[in-house]
């Protein structure tokens, strides 16, 4: 199975499978004599972790980090920065009753196509496990990107939409609630939606949108490694994802070019940021904002139809631990994953102006 390396220089490579051992990575190319502050690492895990609320899958992990190798006396060595997290809480009996038909809108009918077998124990490698190791590895390169600020919050679940831009919100209040949504009152209209849904065994979607301040100029390149092209394929890159926009997105076809426009400002920002911070597939200086919109979670904890691996119909059920709404487990992933474009996109920027 190829993929599972993400960057060029700043490189992560993932391992591991939801009900396996443990899951975790090798994150290559970090510069040597970073200090490195374990405590924020995990409190980074701790906001993706299963089990932290009422609205969020059930399973029990601790999500404890252990670092093998590339960090010596609290910083880096510049060597290949091994890491794991064991899981703990596996209940892979609540998977046998599909070890042999194919749940909808998952990946078990296609990995069994490509690779002539898979591991049906909570989705194996296609599990949103795997997005742990990512968390990892992109606190680090929040560490490395000190003075870049990355915020992520979840602005919409099903209809219920904040209105108001990232500027007009205080984003220091995306962790008072169990959302993550900055918005007192939205965040609790989302939680009451979120567990009436969960009552029905059913899933609802979301967006979450991210904010990255403090960007200097001149990251990403030309052509075919633009800084908004990498960001996306970050963010699409994560479990569940169906869509990604930057600056004005697809609201920009409503606005005439005149309008659309960044005009200059004397000392080179602009006057809007229609742009999203990126003009010509490089920073300008000015905010990166985007938006990434999830799917529903596709197991439902309801009966369906589906078919076994001769073909045949066969009814089924949903089982097992899963979240009603991905979302708010998801602001610290598309955070982690953000961050890792922009480690990657400043190591490439040094050895061009080398």
């Amino acid at each position: 199975m190829a993929g599972n390396t993400f960057g060029n220089l700043f490189k992560l490579t993932t391992f591991g499978e939801s009900h396996g051992i443990a899951i975790g990575g090798v994150l290559d190319g970090c510069p040597a004599g970073l200090e490195i502050d374990l405590d924020a690492i995990q409190k980074e895990l701790d906001r993706r972790k299963p089990g932290q609320s009422a609205i969020v899958t059930q399973r029990k992990e601790p999500d404890t980090v252990e670092f093998y190798s590339g960090i010596f006396e609290g910083k880096t060595t510049g060597t290949p920065i091994g890491f794991a997290i064991h899981n703990t809480n596996q209940k892979s009996h609540d998977y046998s009753h599909i070890k042999d038909s194919y749940r909808p809108s998952h990946a078990d009918y296609v990995y069994d196509q490509k690779y002539g077998f898979r591991d049906y124990r909570g989705g194996g490698r296609s599990s949103a496990r795997e997005t742990a190791s990512r968390v990892v590895a992109g606190a680090i390169a929040k560490q490395m990107l000190a003075g870049i600020k990355i915020n992520a919050f979840v602005s919409q679940v099903g209809d219920l939409r904040l209105e108001k831009s990232y500027q007009d919100l205080d984003l220091t209040l995306t962790e008072s609630n169990d959302v993550r949504c900055p918005d007192s009152d939205m965040a609790a209209q989302m939680e009451t939606y979120i567990k009436a849904v969960r009552k029905e065994g059913d899933t609802i979607g979301g967006i979450i949108s991210c904010v990255i301040q403090n960007v200097p100029v001149g990251l990403g390149e030309p052509v075919f490694d633009k800084l908004h092209a990498e960001l996306g394929k970050a963010m699409l890159s994560i479990n569940a994802v169906k869509g990604f926009e930057y600056g004005s997105g697809f609201e920009g076809v409503k606005m005439k070019g005149s309008a659309h426009n960044d005009q200059y400002n004397s000392d080179g920002s602009t006057k809007t940021n229609h742009s999203g911070g990126v003009q010509g597939g490089i920073s300008n200086g000015m905010d990166i904002y985007f938006n990434v919109a999830f799917k529903p979670v596709a197991t439902v904890i309801q009966g369906y139809e589906t078919i076994d691996k001769e073909g045949n119909k066969v009814q089924t059920q949903g089982k097992g631990r899963h979240d009603p709404c991905v979302v708010p487990r998801a602001v610290p992933i598309v955070e982690a994953m953000a961050a890792l474009v922009l480690a990657d996109y400043t190591l490439l920027n040094r050895t061009i102006q080398l």
